[in-house]
């Protein structure tokens, strides 16, 4: 697994990934600044019809409140924008790791589509989950590392097993080696939890679950 991991931070630096990372970040900094602009006009627009300190407090207020917001969301965006690139840099790394005979199929655009929104569901659930317990310290910690360890490690290794089988099939192997597989998802959360990182999260996600796959498992051509 340790190899796998190191395997999958090398691919991070290769042309294709550095690629779909520059497309991924462009878009995700412009959705966060469109959120923010949007939010902003909102918050001045409700108090422009207040008392000039009422007016004061909101855009303050909405400043703070923006900037938490925002460090809560990176992480969402940043998935929801990536996950549609997935199976791109799946297609990549089965390239180095299995004959070409051997590699597996896209996922279908509308099921890639619903990936991408459930990563991005998942990941902010699981911001909001540390950020209601903020008044906790240590527990929101590991709630947030655990949560990220389980949810992640689930839906990547899924993802790299539907190339291969119907998302019914695809979940048999993920519950028999669901052990294996919650280790090699503390690695990834390591990324979620580590700012600026966590932006690079869907690129070592997907590179280490695909590696874990092609080992926990001996997919046949033709499963899908």
């Amino acid at each position: 697994m340790i190899d796998d991991a190191v395997a999958s931070l090398r691919d991070m630096f290769s042309p294709p990934f550095r690629a779909v990372l520059l497309k991924s970040l462009g878009l995700t900094l412009a959705l966060l600044a469109g959120l923010w602009i949007v939010l902003e006009r909102s918050a001045v627009w409700i108090a422009t019809d207040g008392t000039p300190w009422l007016k004061t407090l909101v855009e303050i207020a909405a400043a703070l409140g923006l900037f938490v917001a925002l460090i809560f969301l990176i992480a969402p965006v940043a998935m929801l924008v990536a996950g549609f690139f997935l199976d791109e840099l799946a297609d990549h790394v089965e390239a180095k790791i299995y004959a070409p005979d051997r590699r597996g199929r896209a996922v279908p655009a509308l099921t890639s589509m619903g990936l991408a929104l459930k990563f991005s569901g998942v990941a902010l659930a699981v911001n909001l989950a540390a950020f209601a317990l903020w008044l906790l310290p240590g527990v929101n910690a590991l709630v947030f590392f655990v949560a990220n360890a389980y949810l992640f490690s689930r839906e990547y290794f899924e993802l790299a097993a539907m190339r291969y089988r119907p998302i019914e099939q695809a979940r048999a192997p993920r519950r028999r080696h669901r052990l294996t597989i919650f280790v090699a998802g503390l690695l990834i959360a390591l990324f979620v939890a580590t700012p600026i990182l966590n932006l690079l999260t869907p690129l070592f996600g997907i590179g280490l679950m695909a590696r874990l796959h092609k080992r926990l498992t001996a997919p046949a051509p033709g499963l899908r």
